[in-house]
């Protein structure tokens, strides 16, 4: 399996993976197709890692030998190398990086074989919508760091106008592929930023529009750059702290997903993605000359 594509906003460095909104996740582990002579040889150095290794304890020996043993001389005669022409062997992939996961475990079959034009009949056998799942996992995004104006420390009710660089939050896309045992397909998996949710740190503090959240404009924007002359008017996207104090402004933006692969010329829609960053933000009270 193969993943490439942008990894970043804008086609530059991600910093950050997409985190679903809600309760999914992309696939901890899937099944994939082997030849009956790569089959074999994954056993077989699978098994020798452990069985030639005097630090192995016996019951690892044990379990290692009665796998072998089932597609060596048991159910199975040499790894069904004599039909490798008429099938392929599904075997379980994990995520390396979530394989102590409950969901990784649902992939518990032992290595089984499928004859050539029978389907795989598992749900969680590879196909385009498994690949663009785990491009989803692939994606990686710009910080979301906002431009705070007026320039230097906020003042105590005087609105911040906050936006993000529209250079930066382009859509992101990354593509998978998978090209083996007479399996070819691919998908593409693209997240499109839509919204910027704006969390002051604290209750003593107005965010605009109220709810916080600022929706991407037309033009792809997010947010409004300040103007001269702009320092008392709401802004369209911004916060005004009421108290004086350092705050831990958190910017999150979300990020509409979907993907498209072969057979599924798509949209499909992909659950909603989110990432965010925390920035201090300092706020003084604004100084007045009594005379």
């Amino acid at each position: 399996m193969t993943f490439r594509g942008q990894t970043g906003g804008g086609g530059g460095e991600g910093n950050g993976s997409m985190q679903p909104v809600g309760n999914w996740t992309p696939p901890a582990c899937w099944y994939e197709p082997y030849s009956a002579d790569e089959f074999a040889k994954d056993t077989e150095r699978g098994f020798h890692m452990v069985a030639d290794d005097p630090r192995q304890p016996n019951y690892a020996k044990r379990s290692v030998g009665e796998f072998r043993d089932i597609y060596k001389d048991g159910k199975y005669k040499n790894y069904n190398k004599g039909k490798g022409d008429e099938g392929s062997w599904w075997v379980a992939k994990r995520d390396p990086d979530r394989w102590l996961e409950d969901a990784a475990q649902k992939c518990d079959r032992q290595p089984f074989w499928v004859e050539n034009g029978d389907p795989v009949n598992d749900p969680h056998a590879v196909s385009p919508e498994v690949l663009a799942q785990l491009a989803y996992n692939k994606i990686k995004l710009p910080d979301t760091k906002v431009t705070l104006a007026p320039a230097g420390a906020s003042k105590v009710n005087l609105p911040a106008w906050a936006w993000l660089d529209k250079a930066k939050f382009k859509k992101v896309s990354v593509s998978a592929a998978l090209n083996a045992q007479g399996v070819n397909i691919q998908a593409t998996t693209t997240a499109r930023p839509v919204a910027l949710k704006l969390e002051p740190g604290t209750g003593e503090a107005r965010t605009f529009p109220g709810s916080g959240i600022c929706r991407i404009k037309g033009d792809g924007s997010i947010g409004e750059p300040y103007a001269k002359g702009k320092a008392e008017q709401d802004p369209p996207c911004g916060v005004a702290y009421l108290r004086k104090g350092s705050y831990d402004l958190r910017a999150t933006v979300t990020w509409e997903v979907s993907w498209q692969g072969t057979g599924e010329p798509g949209p499909n829609k992909l659950p909603d993605g989110s990432f965010g960053n925390e920035q201090q933000v300092v706020v003084e009270e604004v100084q007045s000359v009594n005379r």
